[in-house]
């Protein structure tokens, strides 16, 4: 392993997006669990965790653009926060017209979610921990792509909405680890 040479401006802005990551795990987890619950059909518990997934990343997107800013343009960050807050208002219109719709809504989200994620974990490298962002876009996008394909299945569900949390949390998790060096400066 390397030494990363932090900046006070790059240990505050791991340290940071340390604590927001693993708020965003537990988040990611707990939301998996009861989307698993109601992921057969639309009900308003599944309808409103629908549109509260998005709005999460809104916040989670705030608090990780103000933190950023010492260490770089936040920009990507301010299109991830718009994209969200559309996503949450397509996915609650899309639930008046049935699964297939959310489930390509919710795609659309997954693949430009994704790529915002792949890039602003690129230009953050540097910092260390990014490499689960890296990879967590990446399949991100990738899954966004099976969502809308799955729309058209002949019984589509929520189940792999629900599941694609999970391992969104479990990268979450492993970068905040891994941001521990940076965010001690070391």
């Amino acid at each position: 392993m390397s030494s990363i040479a932090a900046s006070p401006g790059i240990s505050g802005t791991a340290s940071a997006l340390r604590r927001l990551y693993f708020v965003r795990f537990a988040f990611a987890i707990v939301w998996a669990l009861v989307m698993f619950t109601t992921a057969a059909n639309l009900g308003p518990l599944a309808v409103t965790l629908l549109v509260l997934y998005p709005l999460f990343d809104v916040a989670a997107a705030i608090i990780d653009a103000r933190a950023s800013r010492t260490t770089g343009s936040p920009a990507l960050l301010y299109v991830n926060i718009a994209v969200s807050l559309i996503i949450a208002i397509g996915v609650a219109i899309a639930c008046t017209s049935g699964i297939p719709a959310v489930l390509r809504v919710w795609g659309a989200w997954a693949v430009v979610a994704g790529l915002v994620q792949l890039i602003v974990g690129v230009t953050r490298r540097k910092m260390g921990g990014q490499w689960p962002m890296i990879i967590s876009g990446g399949i991100s996008v990738l899954a966004g792509a099976s969502f809308i394909l799955g729309a058209s299945a002949a019984n589509p569900t929520l189940i792999n909405a629900a599941g694609y949390a999970i391992p969104g949390g479990i990268f979450f998790l492993i970068s905040a680890i891994r941001l521990g060096r940076a965010a001690k400066g070391n």
